[in-house]
């Protein structure tokens, strides 16, 4: 899409357009089949992806954050969902571009609310990385994240996954298997079976 923003940091760019890409194999009558988590259907990962994505952006510039709760989605989409993506991924892309690289830390949504830059612009790839996997599983298509995502994804998960786990935001890891790769390790780390299918 050419009028999408480029933000300069290498794995939002990269899960930005995992999402993109997951959220436009969604046919319309796709928005209510199961996904990999297990209380959503792919209308409510859809909505709870967007909102994150407006929730980091908020965080950094002050903005108005989502008009909902990305925890407790409708699962009732308003509006076409790719001029909705789209308007959020913008909204984030924006925020994370007019960082200072050299700051000591910037302000994110997630504990511990403040970060290294390239440590809260992880943060927000992982959230957009992994539900375009979740969204991309729901719909039987190809995983959209790479070994080369999975690496940087993987070393911000570490750093913050844990304490987000007493409240739910992620699901008990799973026991790493022989021969995972980097996507199969990141997919069992934040709780989710790397093989998991909608059938």
């Amino acid at each position: 899409m050419s009028s999408k923003i480029v933000t300069g940091w290498t794995a939002l760019d990269a899960a930005h357009d995992a999402l993109r890409e997951a959220v436009s194999g969604v046919g319309p009558d796709d928005w209510t089949r199961a996904t990999p988590c297990a209380d959503w259907n792919l209308a409510q990962v859809f909505q709870h992806a967007v909102g994150d994505q407006i929730g980091f952006a908020s965080a950094l510039t002050g903005e108005p954050g989502p008009a909902f709760n990305p925890f407790e989605p409708s699962g009732e989409l308003d509006g076409d969902p790719a001029a909705v993506l789209e308007d959020a991924l913008g909204r984030s892309a924006r925020a994370w571009a007019g960082v200072d690289r050299e700051a000591a830390e910037v302000p994110t949504p997630v504990p511990p609310h403040k970060m290294s830059p390239w440590s809260g612009s992880a943060a927000s790839a992982l959230d957009a990385g992994v539900h375009a996997w979740d969204i991309a599983m729901a719909t039987g298509r190809p995983s959209p994240l790479t070994p080369e995502l999975a690496r940087p994804l993987m070393t911000v998960a570490k750093e913050i996954v844990e304490p987000l786990r007493a409240w739910g935001a992620y699901a008990a890891a799973l026991t790493p298997q022989e021969g995972d790769d980097d996507v199969a390790a990141l997919l069992r780390y934040l709780g989710r079976d790397p093989h998991w299918t909608a059938s």
